[in-house]
């Protein structure tokens, strides 16, 4: 049965991880989603948890984060 992105833990978990180093970097959405080629909304709905997202950008996101995607989803 699907689960809508924001009733699922990893989903929030990963949208938690955007915005808390995000956030410690001093970094907007509109800088971050530059910096990984994405679009700011879009960088706005995955901090809601309201997109599912793909391993491609979660792979922009961490780059563009310096950080390993893993740390990300944990």
């Amino acid at each position: 049965m699907p689960v809508a992105p924001q009733n699922s833990p990893l989903v929030i978990k990963f949208a938690h991880n955007v915005r808390k180093f995000r956030l410690a970097r001093g970094v907007s959405q509109e800088a971050l989603a530059e910096a990984a080629g994405l679009h700011r909304t879009y960088i706005g709905m995955i901090e809601r948890a309201e997109k599912n997202i793909t391993l491609y950008n979660i792979e922009r996101i961490a780059i563009a984060l310096d950080v390993a995607p893993a740390t990300l989803l944990s």
